[in-house]
């Protein structure tokens, strides 16, 4: 039976949990991921795993090694960092370039950019509720 991207996602998952536990190497996980992107069947996906214990992505013991006062960042704000620091960089690269191949330095206009949306950003991180919302 043909295995669908969702099918191949959840093996993905299973492979970087195993990654995580030590029971494959990086060069393992690349080849298996390799691999994994290739296959077609529920067959195929089966063989990426079949050296492996069982992992139940549901019940995951937690980490033991975080105390237990840490606030982290919830994905959501990473991301709006992610998405800050990408576009910013992009920014600078075209106003290097611009500079560059005009011959003179011009006006530093990615400050434009990426200054309001960081102090939002900033304010959001500082004093914002850092926790995903519940449903």
């Amino acid at each position: 039976m043909r295995a669908s991207d969702a099918d191949r996602d959840r093996v993905a998952a299973v492979l970087r949990e195993h990654t995580a536990q030590g029971r494959i190497t990086m060069d393992e996980f690349n080849d298996r991921l390799e691999q994994l992107y290739k296959s077609r069947t529920y067959g195929d996906l089966a063989k990426l795993t079949a050296d492996l214990p069982e992992v139940d992505l549901r019940h995951r013991p937690a980490k033991a090694s975080q105390p237990v006062q840490k606030r982290d960042m919830h994905t959501g704000m990473k991301a709006a960092w992610g998405a800050w620091a990408m576009a910013s960089g992009i920014n600078w690269v075209i106003w290097l370039i611009v500079s560059l191949t005009s011959g003179e330095v011009v006006y530093p206009w990615p400050l434009w950019v990426m200054g309001p949306w960081g102090v939002i950003l900033l304010m959001s991180t500082i004093f914002g509720n850092n926790q995903p919302k519940q449903r």
